[in-house]
């Protein structure tokens, strides 16, 4: 039986809570299924690793990090830290950056008894995770960010070949296994250089895939697309900053942002992580809505399968998330989704519901 190490870290605010839930039905799903099993590694993230180590996402946790197969990862508030951290990438980014995920994949998809403002609709965005205009994380060394004068700002965008041909191949790769449909979001009419680059790698890639049917929308006119007509998309690709807000405007659209999971990932490594934060405000409170990391973890586990070749880890998957889905359909809910179930409430149902 083969055996996977996957770290955890359970982060900020409602972090704990949630991931901890994902961790409890993870478990469940895994007697369920059988074949495989899991070493989880609990690691500091956040201010956890402000407390112990000084340092938000200290280098013991990235040195343990190395050693898993991959891992799961709660939100953080990093708008709280001290003001020495703030300066810094806050611990996602700087995961993203230290372990070159490039490929942020996060779907958008109608369940039963989850109320969408669109319709049916399904559809996955895969977002340049590395460059674009996100300064923190678009440099070798330092930020691509200058204050000039007190009242004059420079930020830059970074765009390569290297980056919008790697991200292209994994939304052209996908989408063979889905629809075979690809959207190139852009604004290469007014960013002709940066964003042009960007639509012609993407193009070019394109090409090798002779049997998917390519589109392409200015980012502005993508936003109205996706409220009127949702279900039209199969993959969309985009840069950094704008997959980061159109997945957010697909997630709610779909039902809500606290459902929306997303994974981050290489070739050989993945992090599972929710596309929502850590919302402090209900932290403590049993209430918070785990789903986002649960089928954030979902992915990884259909990643890791792919990665590894191993079918087990595909019915741990599929047990998890049909666990989760008729739970939703049965009307168990969290506060936010219109029910009444706390947090513990909702991750025993679902493990029932695994169960039997």
């Amino acid at each position: 039986m083969a055996t996977y190490k996957i770290g955890v870290l359970y982060g900020d605010g409602i972090g704990p809570e949630i991931t901890k839930a994902t961790v409890e039905v993870l478990k469940a799903a895994t007697k369920r299924a059988g074949g495989v099993e899991f070493d989880f590694v609990d690691l500091p993230m956040g201010w956890e690793g402000i407390e112990k180590y000084n340092d938000p996402i200290p280098q013991v946790t990235k040195d343990a990090l190395q050693e898993t197969h991959g891992w799961i990862m709660g939100p953080h508030d990093s708008a709280a830290y001290p003001a020495e951290h703030k300066a810094n990438r806050n611990p996602s980014g700087e995961l993203r950056h230290y372990f070159d995920l490039y490929s942020n994949v996060r779907p958008a998809k109608t369940m039963e008894g989850i109320k969408s403002v669109v319709g049916e609709a399904d559809l996955v965005i895969y977002r340049e995770n590395t460059e674009g205009y996100y300064c923190d994380r678009n440099m070798y060394v330092g930020t691509g960010e200058w204050q000039i004068t007190p009242d004059v700002v420079v930020s830059t965008g970074v765009f390569t070949r290297k980056a919008a041909e790697r991200i292209a191949h994994a939304a052209f790769q996908m989408a063979m296994q889905r629809r075979k449909k690809v959207t190139i979001v852009h604004k290469a009419n007014v960013i002709k250089l940066g964003t042009g680059l960007f639509l012609k790698v993407c193009r070019e890639v394109g090409e090798q895939y002779p049997e998917v049917t390519v589109d392409d929308f200015h980012i502005d006119a993508m936003t109205a697309h996706l409220v009127r007509r949702a279900n039209f998309f199969d993959v969309i690709v985009t840069e950094n900053m704008f997959g980061d807000i159109l997945s957010d405007l697909a997630g709610e659209l779909v039902g809500s942002l606290g459902l929306a999971p997303s994974i981050n990932t290489n070739e050989n490594q993945a992090m599972a992580q929710a596309a929502h934060g850590s919302a402090p405000d209900i932290a403590g409170k049993n209430i918070a809505n785990p789903v986002g990391i649960m089928l954030s973890t979902v992915m990884f586990l259909e990643w890791l399968a792919s990665r590894h070749g191993d079918d087990n880890l595909i019915k741990v998957a599929r047990s998890m998330e049909e666990g989760i889905f008729t739970t939703l359909a049965e009307g168990v809910k969290t506060r936010d989704l219109g029910g009444s179930a706390s947090t513990t409430e909702f991750t025993e149902a679902i493990a029932e519901r695994i169960a039997r």
